[in-house]
């Protein structure tokens, strides 16, 4: 696991609050290249943390290297 990693865990959001919520964080500046940003499904939401971050962690990386490529999107 990335040790690096930052994770911010949206629940009970809407789509546009979540988006509002993660373009302010990015806004900060505090590391965006290692934050990620998730939020709940009835599926993670019976996931231990442990399982979810390093699951986000290899989403990350790998949006990473696509926007690197060109395909990613940012919000």
């Amino acid at each position: 696991m990335d040790n690096n990693l930052k994770v911010v865990l949206l629940h009970g959001y809407t789509d546009e609050q979540a988006y509002q919520i993660m373009r302010a964080i990015k806004s900060l500046g505090i590391e965006p290249e290692n934050t990620a940003f998730a939020t709940t499904t009835p599926s993670n939401l019976e996931w231990k943390v442990a399982d979810l971050i390093e699951h986000l962690a290899q989403e990350h990386e790998y949006m990473k290297v696509n926007q690197r490529r060109g395909q990613g999107s940012s919000l």
